[in-house]
């Protein structure tokens, strides 16, 4: 496991600084820094949006007394998303971008949700339950 994540802190970011150079290379770095700059803002933008609403959606689900699981699971995506969309790259971009769209949201929380249970029933993942 430390060597997966060895390897994608290190193997993720020269990828994305090799497709970095070569989009500046094709488009001009000032195009580069452009589309950097204007996909951070963007989504800020959309991450601030995304968040409210799912924020709004988690209040009022509480004030109805029920536990909002799926808007807990979809407010952490959306704060991952805008967080990768502060990175600059192509692929963390396109990921970042995928986390914030409700859509593909919905489809990337399925599978990790599949994942999820998957490793539980193996016993590969392992919890505690807090007293009440």
């Amino acid at each position: 496991m430390l060597f997966k994540l060895l390897l994608l802190f290190i193997l993720v970011p020269l990828v994305e600084l090799a497709l970095l150079v070569y989009l500046g290379t094709f488009i001009g770095p000032w195009y580069t820094i452009l589309i950097v700059v204007a996909t951070g803002i963007l989504g800020a933008v959309l991450a601030k949006r995304q968040g409210t609403a799912i924020l709004n959606r988690i209040r009022s689900s509480l004030e109805q007394g029920i536990m909002p699981s799926d808007d807990l699971f979809a407010g952490a995506l959306v704060l991952v998303g805008g967080l990768v969309l502060l990175t600059p790259g192509i692929i963390t971009d396109i990921l970042g971008f995928a986390l914030l769209i409700p859509r593909t949201r919905r489809s990337i929380a399925g599978l990790l949700r599949r994942a999820i249970q998957r490793r539980l029933e193996r016993g590969e993942v392992h919890y505690w339950r807090l007293r009440s």
